[in-house]
């Protein structure tokens, strides 16, 4: 599996999330800290999901599915509860716009070089999937709304 950060994930001191953000080819898969650091994130076949899933949970103390709401989030919602270890929970994020955000937070994470500074994000391209950035985006999203309802309580 590629994507790995640098940190080295022996250290497991802050319960973890896995961002899932379902398509119908291919899916976007991330994992984050409950602090908001990234450990992995990964765009991968939609057959290779299942697979991918049990192996970070295995990899990582992932106590939480978080996955968008959309497209194919039904028939996903339902397979994972049927394929993965029933101790994962498994929660639905809103959806809407996550694409738009995760253009935005590529370049964030991985800012133009060079001359390609010069043009406008709006204009630049992104020469590769970023439904691993958008798992990252529900992630984000499921923590915002947890700290809401936290502060809130």
């Amino acid at each position: 599996m590629g994507g790995m950060s640098d940190q080295s994930h022996e250290v497991r001191h802050q319960p973890m999330i896995l961002g899932f953000d379902p398509g119908r080819h291919k899916c976007g898969l991330a994992v984050m800290e409950v602090n908001r650091i990234v450990h992995w994130h990964h765009v991968v076949a939609a057959s290779q999901v299942i697979e991918s899933i049990n192996q970070l949970c295995e990899t990582y103390p992932i106590f939480l599915l978080v996955m968008g709401n959309q497209t194919t989030s039904k028939e996903w919602y339902h397979k994972c509860q049927s394929l993965l270890t029933p101790s994962l929970q498994i929660q639905k994020v809103d959806e809407r716009y996550s694409t738009l955000a995760a253009r935005t937070k590529y370049w964030q994470m991985f800012p133009p070089q060079g001359i390609n500074r010069l043009i406008p994000q709006s204009l630049r391209t992104i020469h590769r999937p970023i439904d691993d950035i958008v798992a990252i985006i529900l992630v984000e999203r499921y923590l915002e709304q947890y700290e809401v309802e936290a502060i809130s309580n």
